[in-house]
């Protein structure tokens, strides 16, 4: 969950005191308050659009899709090099193949992770609430695979 207000402010208006210092959440609204970071950090997050080529569930799990996505990369040779994606959607997506052709965002300069034993190389992006909807990041449809986040 993303903090949604000034944890003092809260506090003023609905106990009428400053919250214990020290504490990361609202106690009055349950709501994770999330750490600080500075631009620079945020910079270094390279946010791009890539475009579902396949997208497939992960044997014997049930949470894991196998993601092939286009970030309008190419090999050494020139040849179309799409990246594999492991994400934890599958549950949104009881058929995986409605996701093909999806163009989302997604983080894409994150070290490579082997996830039951599937390298990942990227994080898609998405968005939940406590009410259990949840949305991939779409960005407007004439927005090209590979197109950075600004």
């Amino acid at each position: 969950m993303v903090y949604a207000h000034d944890l003092k402010s809260c506090f003023e208006r609905n106990v009428g005191s400053s919250p214990t210092p020290g504490t990361n959440y609202c106690k009055i609204c349950y709501t994770k308050k999330m750490s600080t970071i500075t631009i620079d950090d945020f910079k270094k997050v390279e946010i791009r659009a890539g475009k579902i080529l396949t997208a497939e569930k992960i044997p014997d799990t049930d949470k894991l899709l196998r993601l092939t996505v286009d970030f309008a990369e190419k090999d050494a040779a020139g040849t179309p090099a799409p990246r594999q994606i492991v994400s934890g959607i599958a549950s949104y997506f009881p058929d995986p193949r409605t996701l093909v052709g999806t163009t989302c965002m997604f983080i894409t300069n994150l070290e490579p992770r082997v996830i039951r034993g599937q390298e990942s190389n990227g994080m898609l992006l998405a968005v939940s609430d406590d009410a259990g909807n949840f949305s991939i990041l779409e960005p407007n449809p004439s927005i090209a695979p590979g197109a950075l986040a600004k």
